[in-house]
């Protein structure tokens, strides 16, 4: 694939990658004691709730705890689904359940997703609720796909179940003969009692596929700092240069006329760019809600006009660099970066370019393609 190429070569290679597979070494110190600690917790567990990010739901898989987890009662859910493109998410979750894999796609900030998916646990656990008083459900996932949320909404709906005395309660486990230790979770069943235990984020020690790593980077998951935000506009402007995305953006133009009418601002982000973070924050008045849907607007236009325009191959790897190139002075304009040190243009460009991609205000994506072959999970 052209975007793997791409990325091997000078266009992204000035990552920290191993000298021969070209992985990416990114293991905080933390992290080593922590998969030890949900290896564990693993062996305790009747079901696990392995988190992964609905835009990446084969690259935000930790490898390395997969023999583990695919030898429990398991259910993947994708989390960030508003953030996915709903047709190839849909061939994801029937991907999963072709390998007689539990799979369900959610949205951890809305109860009602949650909901369902706990739903889907209490069932899948009724067949040891008959010998076991107390069972225990374990969340994983690497960094950022969403556990944190995802236990907030847990401890939400379990606040509405039980009294306060019962909401959260520590269940008490023994890993080994002999021993002792206490887990906290929260309660989301009773008779028997089930609770829902959280566990930190953890990648594997090192990410040897130079597209997974990115992929990762680019959905949040590894710290930009570690890849470079050039390097990751980069490649998600590669992305959807050979996918041809931009192209289907032509809808989004036509019949416009240069002054767009009001009616055109009422379903653009409502958010001030620098704010698509936090976006439960106060809105802006009507007339930053304006400047930024614009602001997009003006993006996807650069984007397909560029690519619309280009006379090269995007399959090329020499000539996608070139039109990449091209992009990126035209989202400098439609970013409204000021023309400043080179370096310090671009860098904005892309922070601001990448915030677009991982708030969905370009659009829902899926980076990962469904595979046509048989594959681990």
């Amino acid at each position: 694939m052209v975007t793997k190429k791409v990325a091997k070569k000078g266009l992204i290679g000035g990552m920290s990658f191993a000298k021969e597979a070209g992985a990416i070494n990114w293991f905080p110190g933390h992290m080593a004691a922590a998969t030890r600690a949900i290896r564990s917790r693993l062996k305790l567990s009747d079901l696990v709730i392995e988190v992964r990010d609905a835009r990446i739901p084969l690259s935000s898989a930790n490898e390395d705890l997969q023999p583990q987890l695919s030898a429990k009662r398991r259910i993947i859910a994708l989390n960030k689904k508003d953030l996915a493109n709903p047709n190839v998410l849909n061939k994801w979750t029937h991907h999963f359940e072709s390998k007689k894999q539990d799979c369900v796609a959610i949205n951890a900030h809305s109860r009602s997703s949650v909901k369902k998916l706990l739903d889907l646990v209490e069932f899948k656990l009724k067949e040891v609720i008959a010998r076991e008083p107390t069972l225990l459900v374990m969340v994983v996932g690497v960094p950022n796909v969403g556990k944190s949320a995802l236990i907030n909404s847990v401890h939400q709906i379990a606040a509405t179940r039980f009294p306060v005395q019962d909401r959260l309660k520590r269940a008490t486990v023994g890993p080994l003969p002999g021993v002792t230790q206490d887990i906290a979770g929260f309660k989301i069943a009773h008779r028997p009692s089930i609770y829902v235990l959280d566990s930190p984020g953890v990648l594997v020690p090192n990410i040897p596929d130079i597209e997974t790593g990115l992929k990762l980077a680019l959905s949040g998951s590894v710290k930009d700092s570690v890849v470079g935000e050039e390097r990751l506009a980069q490649y998600f402007l590669a992305i959807l240069n050979t996918r041809g995305t931009p192209l289907h953006w032509k809808y989004l133009f036509e019949g416009r006329n240069e002054g767009s009418s009001n009616q055109d601002s009422i379903d653009k982000p409502s958010y001030n760019l620098k704010d698509l973070r936090h976006q439960r924050s106060k809105q802006p008045d009507s007339s930053a809600v304006h400047y930024v849907g614009g602001m997009i607007s003006e993006v996807q236009r650069s984007l397909y006009t560029t690519l619309s325009e280009f006379d090269g191959d995007a399959e090329d790897e020499n000539d996608l660099e070139c039109l990449i190139e091209q992009q990126f002075e035209a989202l400098q304009k439609a970013l409204k970066v000021s023309t400043r040190a080179s370096s310090e243009a671009r860098l904005m460009v892309s922070k601001k370019f990448l915030t677009l991609f991982r708030t969905g205000r370009l659009g829902p994506f899926i980076l990962d393609d469904v595979p046509e072959t048989d594959m681990s999970l």
